[in-house]
């Protein structure tokens, strides 16, 4: 039955969440940056499986092959490394990598004589008129005895140490050809200390979203605390915290991570404090706002009347009305952390080597942009410009998905 005949009545369709995801998935701008956060989240996650260097920190160095350019290969002998044999668990692997079995060694060209395999340098000009290197074979594939008299590293044949002769001999080399020869691809090149560029950029993305998301979780738990007593007790309570606020706002935000820096040191851990300490008064204003305008509400009266505590009141009917900004600004703030992060590790006083860090990277190869290898510095820039800029497209998106405007027509 219509309450008004004749006049067709419309009523809400959905709540006010589902129609605020509709209108962030209708903003493809906010989609594509949803997309390009979801992949460094994978990224990040995945860690050292997806690697091409599964070293810790993706730190295995050659300087025969610095500075190369993207695209570049190069052919490696595998040699086996005389240390205890360290079996390296997936979820250690995961989380940290794994020290590698191998030395490996770029070479032009190789040959056998003598029971040795002999190496030429690599040399980027190609001359084979460079350094050699010689390996007896059985060093290659085995490791030296302990002094129990036991393999080192994998099991093998004690006797093998000694001299090699034909058909065994034969049978080495194709070992060493078929599973120790190895040709390696480095799809962005390597750095000056001949590390992939690709595995220092995908570790790097689990940093910056590490302190990205510490960060914004400490200017989360400040910024909502000190900004819903301000709104909701005022008087005396508000002044004091409006007080520190602006004390705190007054300091430039660089000057004051890098003196909270200084006092807590340099490192992974330190960095995520002292970003987080200077991001929640952004917070801590816009909740104070929200809760000074929502406080004075019907439903806030009817829950004073009903002899609700104040901090129910504050946590299950005001903040709640009050997270949409909130949400926003976390999103840029996210943003404001990972650049924060990669300025402090290009100053130094950031992530410390070797862990990989994109500022930490650029400072390290800054000087190539001059020179032939301008990407060294410009891939972890453009990675941190892409980064920030999809955190603050999502930001305006969900700012505009989050503003709904409902009509009610009877």
């Amino acid at each position: 039955m219509k309450l008004f005949p004749g006049r067709p009545s419309k009523l809400p369709e959905g709540s006010l969440s589902r129609k605020a995801l509709q209108n962030l998935l209708k903003n493809n701008t906010a989609m594509i940056s949803a997309g390009i956060i979801a992949a460094a989240v994978l990224t990040a996650l995945l860690g050292y499986l997806i690697t091409p260097d599964s070293s810790p920190f993706a730190n295995e160095q050659h300087l025969e092959i610095a500075a190369q350019k993207p695209g570049f290969s190069v052919s490696m002998l595998k040699v086996t490394a005389n240390e205890p044999e360290n079996r390296c668990p997936l979820t250690e692997r995961w989380l940290y990598g794994c020290k590698n079995a191998y030395s490996y060694i770029p070479f032009n060209d190789y040959c056998f004589e003598n029971g040795k395999i002999i190496l030429s340098a690599y040399d980027r000009s190609g001359d084979s008129n460079t350094i050699t290197y010689e390996y007896l074979i059985q060093d290659v594939l085995y490791a030296l005895p302990s002094q129990d008299g036991k393999l080192s590293f994998r099991t093998g044949l004690p006797d093998l140490r000694g001299k090699i002769i034909g058909d065994d001999s034969l049978t080495l080399q194709n070992e060493i050809i078929q599973h120790h020869i190895i040709s390696r691809h480095y799809l962005l090149g390597t750095d000056r200390l001949g590390r992939d560029i690709l595995s220092q950029l995908l570790i790097g993305t689990r940093v910056s979203l590490s302190v990205g998301l510490i960060s914004v979780i400490i200017s989360l738990l400040l910024g909502i605390l000190l900004g819903a007593l301000a709104g909701f007790f005022r008087g005396w309570v508000d002044d004091l915290i409006i007080w520190f606020i602006n004390v705190i706002w007054s300091i430039p935000t660089i000057l004051l991570v890098i003196a909270i820096t200084f006092v807590l040191g340099k490192g992974f851990w330190q960095v995520f404090i002292a970003v987080g300490l200077t991001m929640w008064v952004e917070v801590a204003r816009v909740v104070r706002g929200q809760i000074l305008s929502l406080r004075e509400k019907e439903f806030v009266e009817a829950a004073r009347a009903l002899g609700f505590k104040n901090g129910r009141i504050i946590a299950r009917h005001i903040l709640p009305n009050a997270m949409g900004p909130v949400i926003v600004i976390s999103a840029a703030n996210f943003a404001s952390a990972i650049l924060i992060e990669a300025g402090l590790s290009f100053l130094g006083i950031g992530v410390q080597p070797p862990m990989p860090s994109w500022g930490t990277m650029i400072r390290e190869n800054y000087s190539y942009i001059i020179l032939d290898n301008p990407w060294l510095a410009i891939l972890p820039g453009m990675c941190i410009m892409i980064l920030v800029l999809a955190f603050m497209l999502i930001g305006n998106g969900l700012r505009d998905a989050l503003d709904v405007k409902t009509t009610t027509t009877v």
